[in-house]
Order: structure tokens, then sequence, then C-alpha cells
């Protein structure tokens, strides 16, 4: 009986005594909270700088004089320029097309021999009125036949006024088989030859003025802040108001620039792409190679000068509005910034930062209001382009 229950329960007792003892000798372990590992993240210094911004927009070259060659007086064709084909070019003065001038010289000369009579007639009533007005101060001829004498005097001197409009309009008429171009140019389209008979008014080719070029080029509302020009301006600007363009295509394997100005704004906006149209003009005099109507051009257009703006990249701005700025402790703080704009991969910030304060520009995809951070300064080379 003693083996079968003493000797178990003095095992069971000692196992027990044997626990607590354990327990009560082992050390006492204290609850330890592990340090924050500081995120690595690069930082920009701010240094507040002046920018020069600029606006892009694209468009296509269209001659800034443009008009057709009509006749005015018809005829048949005699001879036609060798420049008057498709693109041909030519200098203002130079004769383009010859009519048939026979009729025309005929009526010149028919309108030569009445203007000749009418001076003749001319000249015998005005011979005849200063004989019967001497005669008259002398009582020797009466008033009626005085009267009648001013009277043809006066329908010889309309007869001649108008033999002398129609000679005039005769030389003139004549002169117009000769139909010489209007201004220095090109042809852009022709559709007469030799033989073929031309109406007055009707046009034989469209011609356009080579010493200048405009393009026609979209901008968004917003970007017009950019330009600096009077709110409401609308037609010419005035020469101190008009921006600088650049205009850059590939043409003919090489890249290609010419430099313009911006002349003009379009009055209306466009109701499909709510854009404003502004209009550059390019001299081709002077440009190392003329502009040709009908390319697809590039356009940057300078606008004004931004004082006291931080460059900082795209990735630095937060939702809202908001950057996160490095304090001297190495922690993240929540700043709202005014940006002036958003362009490519920059953004232009005109208000909230301070010259030599550090801003967070690696995308973090959890940052809480003063964590800390391990802050890896970026180069002066790595910085933002300081144009836009």
């Amino acid at each position: 009986m003693m083996r079968k229950f003493v000797i178990p329960g003095l095992i069971v007792v000692a196992s027990i005594f044997a626990a607590l003892t354990l327990m009560a000798t082992s050390p006492h372990l204290e609850p330890s909270v592990p340090e924050p590992i500081a995120a690595t993240v690069r930082v920009l210094e701010v240094k507040p700088e002046s920018v020069q911004l600029t606006v892009h927009s694209q468009g296509t070259v269209a001659p800034n004089t443009e008009s057709q060659l009509i006749p005015e007086v018809s005829g048949r064709v005699e001879w036609i320029s060798k420049s008057l084909v498709n693109g041909g070019n030519f200098e203002r003065g130079d004769e383009l097309l010859r009519l048939e001038d026979r009729d025309y010289r005929s009526s010149l000369e028919r309108a030569s021999a009445a203007l000749a009579r009418a001076e003749a007639e001319h000249q015998h009533a005005q011979y005849e009125f200063k004989r019967l007005e001497s005669l008259e101060a002398r009582k020797l001829a009466s008033r009626s036949l005085m009267e009648n004498a001013l009277r043809a005097y006066k329908v010889t001197e309309a007869a001649l006024l108008d033999a002398r409009a129609g000679y005039a309009q005769a030389s003139r008429d004549l002169e117009r088989t000769r139909i010489r171009a209007p201004f220095t140019g090109l042809v852009r389209s022709e559709s007469v030859d030799i033989g073929q008979f031309v109406s007055r008014g009707n046009a034989v080719a469209t011609l356009y003025a080579g010493d200048e070029a405009e393009v026609r080029l979209p901008i968004a509302d917003r970007q017009l802040a950019f330009l600096n020009l009077p709110v409401g301006i609308r037609g010419e600007l005035p020469e101190h108001l008009q921006p600088a363009v650049t205009l850059s295509a590939e043409y003919a394997g090489q890249q290609l620039e010419w430099q313009g100005r911006i002349v003009r704004t379009e009055a209306q906006i466009d109701t499909m792409s709510r854009m404003v149209h502004v209009v550059a003009r390019i001299t081709n005099e002077g440009q190392t190679t003329p502009l040709s109507v009908g390319l697809f051009v590039n356009a940057e257009i300078q606008g004004f000068t931004a004082d006291e703006i931080v460059v900082l990249p795209r990735t630095a701005m937060r939702e809202g509005n908001n950057v996160l700025v490095v304090d001297n402790d190495n922690r993240l703080r929540l700043r709202a910034v005014e940006p002036l704009r958003l362009y490519q991969d920059e953004v232009f910030i005109k208000q909230g930062l301070r010259a030599g304060e550090r801003v967070c520009i690696s995308p973090l995809q959890t940052a809480v209001d003063g964590m800390p951070v391990n802050p890896l300064p970026t180069s002066d080379s790595d910085r933002p382009a300081t144009t836009g």
C-alpha cells in the first residue's frame, strides 16, 4: 500500500517543489522596444533662383501674304514666264503672263484720235469765246452770242476731260495685258497655258510671299499667364510685348531652327479644344535656311523671368501641394507650398520654402510627420534645369 501511494506522492511533491524553486530563482526579463531603423532618403537643398519660363506648342508654317493672280482684262494668252509654274520663284515687278494686245492697241489709237479731236474743238471754242468777250467789251457783240460761245466752250471742255479719261483707260487696259508679280515670292499653283482665253476677274494662279512666314500656335488658356501678355489684348501686339519664339523641325535629315516673334493673338477661343491661338512671324531674311511653307514645326515661346523660384523634381510633390522637409533632427516634416508651374518632370515652387532647407525627393510610399530619416545630399549636377 505504501509503495502504491506514498512513493508516487513524494515524487509529485518533489517535482512541484523543484518547479517552484526554478521559477523563484529564474532571471527577470525586462521588455524592450527596438529602435526604428531610419530610412535613407535623397534630399535637395533649397536654392531660390531666377527661372526663364517657356511655353511649348506646335503648328504648320503658312505664308504671311498669299493672293491670287487675276487678270484685269480679258484676252488670249500669248506668253507665259518660266517662273509661272508650281514652286517657281519671282521678284516683285517680274512679268509673269502676257495677253494678246492688238485689240487694246486699237482701242488706244481710237482714244488718242478722240483726244486730239476734243483738244482741237476745245481750242477753237476757247478762241471764239475770248474773241466774242473782246467784242462785247466794245459793244460790238450781243449778249446772246456771248452766252452761246460760253456754252460751246464749256461743252468742249467737258468733252476734252472725257477724251482724256478714255485715253487713260485705254492706256491702262493695254498695260494690263502684261501681268506682273505684285510682290517677291513663289507660285503655289497655276491653271493657265499658252493659247487659252482668260476672262477678266478669273484667277489664273496662286502666289505667296517668301520674305515672311507665319505659324498659328495653339496654347492652353492657363499657359498664357507665363507669356506676360496683358489680359484681354487682341490683334497685333506692340513690339515691346512680342515674345521671342524659336521654331525647330527635322528637315532633310537635319535639325533646323528659326528665330521669330509672337506678333498677335486671335480674338476667339477654339470651341473644340478650348485653346487660344497666337501667331508667330518669322522673317526669312537673315535666317540660315528659309522657312518652308507647309512644314510642321515645334515652337518654344519665351515667357517672363520669375524670381525666387525653387526648382524641384516632380517626385518631391505630395498630395495636396505638400512637400517633405527634413529638419535639423533629420526628421520628416510635412510642409504646404504654393507651386507656380508643373513643367515636364519638374515643379516650380514660388512660396513655402526657405533657402538652405532640405527637401526629400525620394518616392516614399509611407511618410509620417516626424519620421526619422537618413538624408543623402544630392549633388548640384543632379539638380533640375532652371528654365521651363
